[in-house]
């Protein structure tokens, strides 16, 4: 396995600092026990409901559903560790638990859903809008392209081979739309966009700003539907988020241009402004550049991090559906903060340098990561040699900045 293998590798071991209580997202009450209801039932309940009682010698940690276990984990310097004993499960969970609720999650230009799961976990699911082979047409705005379950999925494989780990965890899952949206959903608006279509297959559409009409519906073979399933955060009433806008936001217009387009000097006063002008924030910045331009994703134009942990801590890497849609161009104007700052941490330049090499190629790493995938294969192969490619110039722009 070249995955084993590269993680197995040094710069792959790099001790994060020491974690104390307070670069916890959560200090945990040792006494809060789940239990399962009943000895058939796959539902959890807190202990002071519980019917049951623990097997003796194991902690109240030990009961947590696996979903909770990944929140109690957030720290100030990663989302999940490297070597996440959790993660096998909590990929397998995603794909495989029964759904008992699905609901419209609110805002955003497409129809996104909040599956819960009878311990109480919840993912975001993200339908399939389009075939692996589709490209973005080449005339489309960035802004009216289609948001990708697959992209999703592909994303959260790609940032931990990067060794960012900044995205929560997603899985591909196929999705029954009789039985596991309409027949249980209790969103009345949702419930109204459900319609058969003349090829007999069960349809619905939502309600939302963008890509929610009969035109755009999403329809099942007959009501079998393919989409991503992502581990969603901790309740923001629990641990909240800032959102900040990004430098390096596009226009979001037909026909205007960024100041970052027109100012070859803009990353100088972007270095004078906070939270950019002290501590690793900008360089955390163009990670998610990086982690962009291989994707070919145009729209970033926020990012989140935990307020709990101020400006001294990893930014999120959301909302990855607009990435792998196109494998036949690299969009390099993505790259413009490494280029005009010039910046990059050594650690990140060190391992996209190892991606680079035969024994650890982008392509073979993010190929074998997919293959376990339920929806596997995630990507489409041209996807894949774009990464290598994009990699060259990721490499041959940090190679310009020391020349330079």
């Amino acid at each position: 396995s070249k995955l084993a293998a590269l993680f197995d590798h040094p710069l792959y071991n790099i001790p994060i600092p020491e974690v104390t209580e307070k670069d916890k997202l959560f200090v945990v009450n040792p006494m809060e026990k789940f239990s399962l209801r009943s000895s058939g039932s796959d539902e959890w309940v807190s202990s002071s409901k519980a019917e049951t009682v623990l097997p003796t010698g194991k902690t109240a940690y030990d009961t947590y559903p696996t979903w909770l276990k990944f929140h109690v984990g957030i720290n100030r310097y990663e989302l999940y560790p490297r070597r996440d004993p959790l993660m096998p499960t909590l990929l397998r969970d995603l794909a495989t638990q029964r759904i008992i609720s699905s609901v419209q999650k609110s805002g955003g230009t497409q129809l996104k859903l909040i599956m819960t799961f009878p311990n109480y976990g919840q993912a975001l699911f993200k339908p399939m809008k389009q075939t692996r082979d589709q490209e973005t047409p080449i005339d489309f705005f960035y802004f009216s392209d289609f948001e990708r379950h697959n992209a999703e999925i592909a994303a959260f494989h790609l940032d931990r081979i990067l060794d960012f780990r900044r995205i929560p965890p997603v899985s591909g899952r196929l999705v029954n739309i009789t039985k596991e949206i309409r027949d249980i959903t209790t969103d009345k608006k949702l419930a109204k966009t459900f319609f058969i279509s003349p090829a007999g297959n069960v349809c619905f559409y939502g309600e939302c700003s963008y890509y929610c009409s009969t035109e755009h519906a999403l329809c099942g073979k007959p009501d079998r539907l393919e989409g991503s399933m992502a581990a969603l955060l901790p309740d923001k009433t629990l641990a909240k988020r800032r959102s900040w806008r990004s430098p390096w936001r596009r226009s979001y217009h037909k026909s205007k241009k960024a100041e970052w387009e027109l100012n070859p000097n803009y990353c100088a006063q972007v270095r004078e402004t906070p939270p950019y002008d002290r501590g690793h924030r900008l360089l955390d910045l163009i990670d998610m550049t990086i982690l962009d331009f291989l994707m070919g994703n145009m729209d970033r134009h926020h990012y989140e991090t935990f307020e709990k942990f101020g400006n001294d801590t990893f930014l999120l890497h959301l909302d990855n559906g607009r990435g792998f849609g196109t494998h036949s161009r690299d969009e390099l104007s993505i790259l413009a903060p490494l280029r005009q700052c010039c910046s990059i941490k050594k650690s990140t330049y060190l391992r996209l340098q190892l991606l680079a090499t035969q024994p650890y190629r982008l392509s073979d790493l993010l190929r074998e990561a997919l293959a376990t995938d339920p929806l596997a294969p995630v990507l489409a192969e041209p996807h894949l040699r774009a990464l290598d490619r994009r990699l060259g110039k990721v490499l041959e722009a940090v190679g310009r900045c020391l020349a330079g």
